[in-house]
């Protein structure tokens, strides 16, 4: 049986300038700001939320199915689904379009300037659920507005348990919009920050979410994540990394081992401890997609860090 991901799938161009932003932004010319930055480094990374799910969930042994949409530049990365032996036939290309990219430049602080082109994603509702067969858990992560709202229903009335991931998507819904994903999904995990921001829209605190979910899980970065459920609160650790290299992609890294213990009805402690190592393994890694672990390394680290076997 297939875990469906429903999410976009985005290339994402990074570049760095070696200055700072501040040295040539100037305050008092805010109001008619117009630079320009020499970038010498620059690379391009294989992304989007659906695809970085994927392909962490296949590392571990999983069975993904990605449900998306893609522009007619899509060819490169349908070729690299393909050589990963991800399934991509609901990755539906939307001719005149895009694919999802995002523009990335990052000075000598760590300060970022983001653009982000949705393109073909705005489409993602055209995609059904229904479409996908043998489907026994899915995701809605950050995809086009209609698509998420639309997905989330299609789960529910389809019996299907989904896990509701609104990442960057969040603020795109209202208060009363987020409730209906929490009572449509099983279950529901967040940054800290999106957290607060949750709890901001829907005037309930984590404790009263938590109750219209199975389980209700929130990452901390550094300090590690906590899973709510059945009126409990269970704290899950960081596993120690040799070098923080890069964290774009983490969350979705952990998200696969959320999805992988779930459908293995594993208890919660030890779901949330493979989510955690799969965001560890990532971040001594560029990009999203670049970490290549065997199955059995996986396993030996997570018996090395929790003393029990996957």
């Amino acid at each position: 049986m297939k875990t469906l991901i429903c999410g976009s799938l985005a290339y994402d161009t990074i570049m760095v300038f070696h200055d700072r932003f501040k040295n040539h932004i100037l305050p008092e010319q805010i109001h008619i700001l117009n630079v320009a930055f020499l970038v010498p480094d620059m690379r391009r990374e294989y992304g989007g939320c659906a695809g970085n799910i994927a392909y962490n969930l296949r590392l571990l042994g999983g069975d993904p199915l990605i449900m998306a949409t893609v522009g007619d530049d899509a060819g490169l990365y349908m070729q690299r689904l393909d050589h990963l032996g991800l399934a991509a036939h609901h990755v539906r290309q939307v001719a005149g379009t895009y694919t999802a990219q995002a523009f990335i430049t990052t000075d000598l602080d760590d300060n970022q300037i983001t653009a982000f082109h949705p393109g073909a994603m705005s489409h993602s509702d055209a995609n059904k659920i229904a479409d996908a067969a043998d489907i026994a858990l899915g995701i809605v992560a950050p995809d086009g507005r209609a698509g998420m709202l639309s997905h989330a229903r299609q789960f529910h009335d389809a019996g299907i348990p989904f896990v509701f991931d609104p990442g960057q998507g969040l603020p795109m819904f209202d208060g009363d919009e987020l409730l209906d994903f929490l009572k449509l999904a099983d279950y529901c995990t967040v940054n800290d920050y999106e957290a607060k921001l949750l709890c901001e829209r829907t005037a309930r605190s984590l404790d009263e979410l938590a109750r219209e979910v199975k389980a209700l899980v929130v990452t901390l970065g550094g300090r590690g994540s906590e899973i709510y459920c059945d009126g409990a609160r269970i704290a899950i650790p960081c596993v120690a990394v040799e070098e923080v290299v890069d964290p774009t992609g983490c969350g979705d890294a952990y998200r696969a081992g959320l999805l992988y213990g779930i459908a293995r009805g594993w208890p919660w402690l030890k779901t949330g401890r493979l989510a955690s190592l799969m965001g560890a393994v990532k971040i001594g890694h560029r990009g999203g997609q670049n970490h290549k672990p065997s199955r059995a390394e996986i396993a030996a680290r997570f018996e090395s860090a929790f003393g029990e076997s996957i």
